[in-house]
């Protein structure tokens, strides 16, 4: 269950980060109130997995599905450029955070 939480706090953080920019600098309230909330749940979420995970490999995916997402949204909407080399980095990117968990223990 802890793992699950992971996952969608880590996906809260890409809502967060989202709605950050969307936010142009807290001057429109909707992305604001999204950016609280979800920055509110993602950090609960992180905190209550932290009770049944280990900090540093919990850490490294949190922050690594949030990155991830964030940036495919972004290409995906346009807001950010789509490259190759983009790609084959946020693969990367996921294959070591995975490496993480597989050699966790």
């Amino acid at each position: 269950m802890a793992w699950i939480v992971l996952v969608v706090s880590g996906l809260l953080e890409a809502v967060w980060a989202t709605a950050l920019d969307r936010s142009d600098g807290f001057s429109r309230l909707a992305p604001t109130v999204v950016f609280g909330v979800a920055l509110v749940m993602s950090m609960a979420g992180l905190g209550w997995s932290l009770r049944e995970l280990p900090v540093g490999t919990a850490y490294a995916v949190w922050v690594g599905i949030g990155a991830v997402t964030t940036v495919t949204f972004a290409m995906v909407t346009g807001a950010e450029s789509v490259s190759v080399l983009k790609a084959l980095l946020l693969v990367g990117l996921i294959g070591c955070i995975a490496g993480l968990k597989l050699v966790e223990g």
